[in-house]
């Protein structure tokens, strides 16, 4: 099969070591023992995918995966520290301490009746276990860039599609036809925009047509598969060149469709997911760590407020409780195309809902907040909506401040008037009794 889906049976391009600039020293020494183990127990071993681009524009890559003609179970009785996962695609893990390589079975094509092999109704594949060799795996992997193989035998890299060439130019292509390849794994359109941002590549127009034709398709792939796609999307440290890929694209609107009409008429809201999409990045590459629950938040908000103006028309209730209500009933249809766990969406309703409370600088209820289990993360969210002017300087400035004070000093400037302690009365020690005679 070449890049148009049809078969061909060319042979790789072979570099040799003196040839490319992937050295050993980029790659962990647990994958460097698995490949070992598996070419000396007579098997082949390459790395494959994204570790191998990653190793040869200049990253450090920190995930590795290896590609065998060993099975599954062949693989299991090598490594004692080895398990089996998965349905769509079996694979083993080989677990060396926190760090996990993954090896696969080179794969082929379904072409029997007996293969272990079922797609839904568009097209989407939904297992696939059909194992193969090198010439059979290559095909099944998405961009030409993702189908480089290492060869631990003797260092070389194999290149059956021009993968090599691509990454020289930074292009993102796929291989065999696009249409048919996003129709089998929807995904894919994720993947390319989350390549494109994380790499600096350009998206090959062949891919980008076939990525607007079939962006519906999206709706396809199971909530819980997308909630791990966002996190992959958000968390790595290019969340805003992320955003601006796949609202291009369409897919932003097809994975945050009440969002996506907020921020089609309301400038601010989009300047305060720019402003929350900066400050994610910002945190990644500074070291800190970033929670979904956040940025779920920020997406949610417009709509959120939306839906609490209108229960607040209808019922009586505070700013407080109709955001909380208004948090639970968005996240509810969001959850139809993205599942979003109950450890994220409970505090996230608790950090929208406390936002009406900053605007009490007096009182206890006020100074209360500052011992919320939400509040820091109310805090941010805050900050932000300062930064872009829905919230008051002032407001911002003394949130600030108080967190710096003791608690004297936070009490006076709440205007909250403490009790003097009580004094505890001693208890008169008792005289022992006397003895009897």
């Amino acid at each position: 099969m070449d890049n148009n889906g049809k078969t061909t049976s060319h042979q790789p391009e072979i570099i040799p070591r003196a040839e490319h600039d992937l050295s050993r020293k980029e790659i962990s020494d647990s994958a460097l023992k698995v490949l070992y183990r598996l070419n000396k127990a007579g098997y082949q071993a390459f790395l494959v995918g994204g570790c191998v681009r990653d190793a040869l524009i200049g990253l450090h890559p920190k995930d590795f995966d290896v590609a065998t003609d060993a099975t599954p179970d062949e693989v299991k009785a090598l490594f004692g520290n080895c398990r089996l996962i998965g349905r769509r695609f079996r694979l083993a893990h080989v677990r060396f301490g926190r760090e996990i390589i993954e090896v696969a079975t080179f794969r082929a094509a379904a072409n029997h009746k007996h293969d272990d092999v079922a797609h839904d109704d568009e097209g989407r594949i939904l297992r696939d276990n059909v194992y193969g060799t090198i010439e059979d795996d290559v095909w099944r992997r998405d961009f030409t860039c993702n189908a480089l193989y290492y060869n631990i035998d003797d260092f070389s890299i194999w290149d059956y599609v021009g993968g090599l060439h691509d990454v020289e130019q930074r292009l993102l292509r796929l291989i065999g036809d696009p249409e048919q390849r996003l129709r089998e794994d929807p995904v894919r359109m994720l993947r390319a925009v989350r390549f494109a941002a994380k790499l600096d590549f350009t998206i090959d127009d062949a891919v980008v047509e076939a990525m607007h034709a079939n962006v519906d398709l999206i709706r396809n792939v199971p909530p819980a598969r997308l909630f791990d796609e966002f996190l992959k999307l958000f968390q790595g440290g290019h969340a805003e060149r992320t955003f601006d890929a796949l609202w291009e694209h369409g897919l932003f609107q097809a994975l945050f469709p009440a969002s996506a009409e907020e921020l089609a008429i309301d400038e601010r809201f989009v300047a305060f997911v720019r402003a929350a999409l900066q400050n994610t990045d910002r945190r990644v590459a500074e070291g800190k760590s970033v929670t979904p629950m956040f940025l779920l938040g920020v997406f949610l908000w417009a709509p959120t407020c939306r839906i609490a103006a209108l229960r607040r028309e209808e019922e009586k209730m505070s700013d407080s409780q109709s955001l909380s209500l208004g948090a639970y009933e968005i996240a509810g249809e969001q959850q139809k195309i993205i599942s979003l766990p109950k450890r994220f969406t409970v505090p996230m309703r608790e950090m929208l809902a406390l936002q009406p409370r900053f605007m009490q600088m007096r009182g206890k209820r006020g100074m209360n907040l500052l011992e919320h289990r939400r509040f820091r993360a109310a805090y941010d969210f805050m900050m932000l909506l300062a930064e872009i002017g829905v919230v008051e300087k002032e407001v911002a400035d003394f949130w600030t401040e108080v967190q710096g004070l003791s608690a004297e000093e936070r009490a006076e400037r709440f205007g909250v008037r403490q009790q003097p302690r009580a004094r505890r009365r001693r208890r008169k020690k008792r005289s022992a009794p006397a003895k009897n005679d």
